[in-house]
C-alpha cells in the first residue's frame, strides 16, 4: 500500500489553516476599524460580507479548477493571492482599500478548503479516510474557532493591523514550502468552463448570501433585501436548470442521485443554521447583556473550540471503526439538548455556566460534521469527488449566512413584540413612567430583558431545527467506497 503523501499534505494543512483563522479574525477589530477610518456599521461590515461574497462566488467554481489544473499551480496561486491581500490590508491607507485587502484575500482562500479535502479523499486510503478529514476537520473548525479570542486579546492591546502583520509570515511560509517541496497527485480532465454558468453562480449564490447577510441590518421589507434575494433565487434556479442540461457541468446537481450524499448535504445545511446561529447569539448575549468584555467573550467560547479540534482527529477514527450513524446520533442528542438548555439563560446566569453549555454544545457538534460529510462523499466515483466537495463547501457557506440571518430575524422580532407587549401592559396598569428620565430608564431595561427573551426563543428554535438534523440522521446507511484506480 502507498504511502500517504504526509509531508505535502502538512503544507497544503498551514495554508488552510491560516486562511480559515482569517476568516473570523476581523470580527472582534470591526468596532475599532469603524471609528479610525470614520465609516457607518453597514459599510464595515462590508469587510465580512465582501470577503463571504467572494467566497461564495468561487467556491462553485472549484470543482472545475480541481479538475483543469495540478493541487501544484493551484495551491501557489491561492497563497499568493491570500499573501498578496494580507499584504495590502496590513499596508490600507484607507477603508475601501482595506476592503479590497480582504476580497483578495477571499479569492486565495476559496480554493484552499475543496482543494484540501479533495487531496485527502485522493491520497489516503479507504479504511483511513474518516482519520484523515479528521484531521482536516480539525484545521476546519479549530482555526476559525480561535480568531475571535486571538483578535480579542491583540485589538484591546495593540493595532487592529497586528492581526495582518501576524498572519503574513504564516501565509509566506507554506507559500515558500509549496514552491520547492509540493508534488501533484490529483488527477487531471479536459474539462472546458460554461462561462455563462460562471455568471449565474454569481448573481445566484452571491444574491442569496449577499441579502441573508444585510437582511438582519436593513430589515426583510428593504428593497435592497427584496432585489438581492429575488435576483439570487432566479439566478440559482436558472444555474441548476442549466447544470442539468450540460455534459460538463460547472457544479454536478446529478449527484443528488446517490441517496447517502443526498441525506449528508440535507443534515449538514440543517447544522450549519444552527451552529453558526449559537456561534452568533452566544457571544451577542456575553456581551450586550451581560457586559462581558471581548476578550472575555472569546475567552467562553475558546474551550468548545479546544474541544473540537480534540475530537476531530478521534471521531475520524472511530468513524473509521463504527461509521456515521451512531456518532450523528449521540452527537446530535447532546447538541439538542444544551441548544435547548441555553434557551433558559437568564440574566444571572453563571459565566462558568455558559462556557459549559456552549463547550458541550461543541463537543456534540464535533461528532457529527466530518464523519456525516464522509460518509456522504464515500459514495462517490473518484471523479465526482470534486464536485462533491465544492457542493458541500457552498452548501455551507450559504446555510451558515442564511440560517443566521433568520435567527438574527427570530430574534428581533420576538424581542421587538416583547418590549411592545411590556410597554402596553404598563401603560394599562398605570406603571409606565411619565417622565422622560422614567422613561428612559424604563425602556433601557426592557430593551436588554427583550433582547433575552429574544436570543432564548433563537435558542429554543435552534434545538428544534437540531431535533430535525437528528431523525435525519436515523436514516443513515454506512458506505463502503469501491476501489478505483486513479
Amino acid at each position: 500500500m502507498k504511502k500517504p503523501p504526509y509531508g505535502m499534505i502538512a503544507i497544503l494543512f498551514i495554508g488552510a489553516f491560516v486562511a480559515f483563522l482569517n476568516n473570523t479574525l476581523l470580527n472582534v477589530a470591526l468596532p475599532t476599524i469603524m471609528v479610525e477610518f470614520d465609516v457607518t456599521p453597514s459599510q464595515v461590515q462590508w469587510l465580512t460580507t465582501a470577503y463571504m461574497l467572494v467566497n461564495g462566488i468561487l467556491i462553485p467554481a472549484s470543482a472545475y479548477f480541481i479538475q483543469k489544473f495540478t493541487n501544484r499551480s493551484l495551491f501557489i496561486t491561492a497563497m499568493s493571492l491570500f499573501t498578496l491581500g494580507t499584504l495590502l490590508a496590513f499596508v490600507a491607507p484607507g477603508f475601501w482599500t482595506l476592503v479590497a485587502g480582504r476580497m483578495i484575500q477571499a479569492s486565495g482562500s476559496a480554493i484552499m478548503m475543496p482543494l484540501l479535502m479533495n487531496v485527502m479523499l485522493i491520497a489516503f486510503p479507504i479504511e483511513r479516510r474518516g482519520t484523515a478529514m479528521g484531521l482536516f476537520g480539525l484545521v476546519m473548525i479549530m482555526a476559525p474557532a480561535i480568531g475571535p479570542t486571538l483578535s480579542g486579546f491583540i485589538v484591546e492591546n495593540y493595532s487592529w493591523r497586528v492581526l495582518f502583520a501576524m498572519i503574513l509570515p504564516f501565509a509566506l511560509l507554506p507559500l515558500l514550502l509549496a514552491i520547492f517541496k509540493l508534488k501533484n497527485i490529483t488527477p487531471q480532465r479536459e474539462v472546458t468552463l460554461d462561462k455563462f454558468s460562471l455568471v449565474l453562480s454569481s448573481f445566484g449564490f452571491g444574491g442569496l448570501l449577499y441579502g441573508f447577510s444585510v437582511a438582519g441590518d436593513e430589515g426583510w421589507t428593504s428593497w435592497i433585501v427584496l432585489l438581492t434575494l429575488g435576483v439570487g433565487t432566479i439566478g440559482l434556479l436558472w444555474f441548476v436548470l442549466r447544470q442539468l442540461k450540460l455534459d460538463q457541468p460547472l457544479l454536478e446537481f446529478r449527484i443528488y442521485k446517490y441517496p447517502m450524499f443526498a441525506l449528508a448535504s440535507a443534515i449538514s445545511i440543517v447544522l450549519s443554521a444552527a451552529m453558526f446561529s449559537g456561534m452568533i447569539l452566544t457571544p451577542l448575549y456575553v456581551q450586550t447583556i451581560r457586559g462581558f468584555s471581548p476578550l472575555d467573550s472569546g475567552l467562553l467560547m475558546l474551550p468548545g473550540a479546544l474541544v473540537m479540534a480534540v475530537m476531530s482527529p478521534i471521531t475520524g477514527r472511530l468513524f473509521d471503526s463504527f461509521g456515521a450513524k451512531w456518532l450523528a446520533i449521540i452527537g446530535l442528542s447532546i447538541s439538542a439538548a444544551t441548544t435547548f438548555a441555553l434557551s433558559g439563560l437568564t440574566m444571572e446566569t453563571s459565566y462558568e455556566s455558559i462556557m459549559f453549555l456552549y463547550t458541550m454544545r461543541m463537543f456534540g457538534f464535533s461528532m457529527i460534521t466530518m464523519p456525516v460529510m464522509t460518509n456522504g462523499l464515500n459514495q462517490l466515483s473518484t471523479h465526482l469527488y470534486p464536485h462533491g466537495t465544492a457542493m458541500n463547501n457552498t452548501l455551507q457557506q450559504v446555510s451558515g449566512a442564511i440560517g443566521s440571518a433568520i435567527f438574527l430575524t427570530i430574534m428581533n422580532a420576538r424581542m421587538t413584540n416583547w418590549i411592545n407587549d411590556q410597554v402596553e401592559s404598563a401603560k394599562h396598569a398605570g406603571d409606565f413612567p411619565l417622565d422622560s428620565l422614567g422613561q428612559s430608564q424604563f425602556m433601557s431595561q426592557l430593551t436588554r430583558q427583550g433582547m433575552l427573551e429574544g436570543i432564548t426563543y433563537s435558542f429554543l428554535i435552534a434545538a428544534i431545527v437540531t431535533m430535525v438534523a437528528l431523525l435525519l440522521s436515523f436514516f443513515i446507511k454506512r458506505v463502503v467506497p469501491k476501489r478505483e484506480a486513479i
